[in-house]
């Protein structure tokens, strides 16, 4: 599909058939994805944060892994201000995304501001693997208002589920949005850099929580993408083309 001089994807005639696959990937995405906002409620609520403070994070702030790093801040004890910040700099991303999808988009006005609320993880993957304006424009906005009305109907559902069951340690509820978090995650680490960054990420996160205030370590583990990028840039060129070419025929052969 051609492209704009911009570097915008063109506009493109509707079609019945591209439509319907395009439909059908992002009610995928927007469906596995939003259920998993039960486990959001759920963990807000079990870290006694109030059922309209659950629901209002998740209608306003509307990106899981922030949303799940400030409850888990809260929940381990951590100042409002260290948990805000976590989530401020683990939702930062999206404004690269951002920056890619306001022109393959091309909205303008109103709707462009409203656009930037859908602006995560799987509105850009879905949108990003599209050719053609059109067709961006559908599975951005299907994925987009998919996720958001399941994520914040299931958010509110978790957080009533969880103040009816009572106490979520007994239930072993407390441990949800952790696995939900990790199971998100795993599937983007496919190359070396990736696991390696997500490893010291870890190991930062976990050896520096006894002597740190809560939410702290989050913020140092960030600094894993940083460093684990310097190591590899500094590498021998060559060694760093085998190792690359490597994990592409790897991921090639999955």
């Amino acid at each position: 599909m051609p492209e704009t001089p911009d570097g915008g994807a063109s506009e493109s005639s509707p079609g019945g058939r591209d439509d319907r696959a395009v439909v059908r990937d992002a009610l995928g995405v927007g469906i596995a994805v939003g259920l998993s906002g039960f486990a959001f409620g759920v963990t807000a609520a079990g870290a006694d944060i109030s059922l309209a403070q659950t629901c209002a994070l998740s209608l306003f702030v509307f990106t899981g892994a922030s949303q799940f790093a400030l409850v888990s801040a809260l929940a381990a004890g951590g100042g409002p201000l260290t948990a805000a910040a976590g989530a401020f700099f683990l939702g930062f991303r999206n404004a690269f995304y951002g920056l890619r999808l306001s022109r393959l988009l091309g909205l303008r006005g109103g709707a462009r501001i409203a656009a930037a609320h859908w602006v995560i993880d799987e509105t850009s993957a879905v949108a990003l693997a599209q050719r053609g304006r059109h067709a961006v424009r559908l599975g951005f906005t299907v994925t987009g208002a998919t996720l958001f009305v399941l994520w914040n109907l299931t958010t509110l559902l978790g957080a009533l589920g969880a103040e009816a069951l009572g106490d979520m340690d007994a239930w072993g509820l407390d441990a949800a949005g952790p696995a939900v978090f990790l199971a998100l995650l795993a599937p983007m680490l496919r190359t070396g850099v990736e696991r390696a960054t997500a490893g010291l990420a870890v190991v930062l996160g976990l050896g520096l929580l006894p002597v740190l205030p809560a939410g702290v370590p989050v913020l140092v583990a960030a600094l894993a993408a940083p460093l684990v990028l310097l190591v590899h840039s500094r590498m021998p060129p060559g060694r760093r083309g085998e190792r690359d070419g490597a994990r592409t025929a790897e991921g090639e052969s999955r």
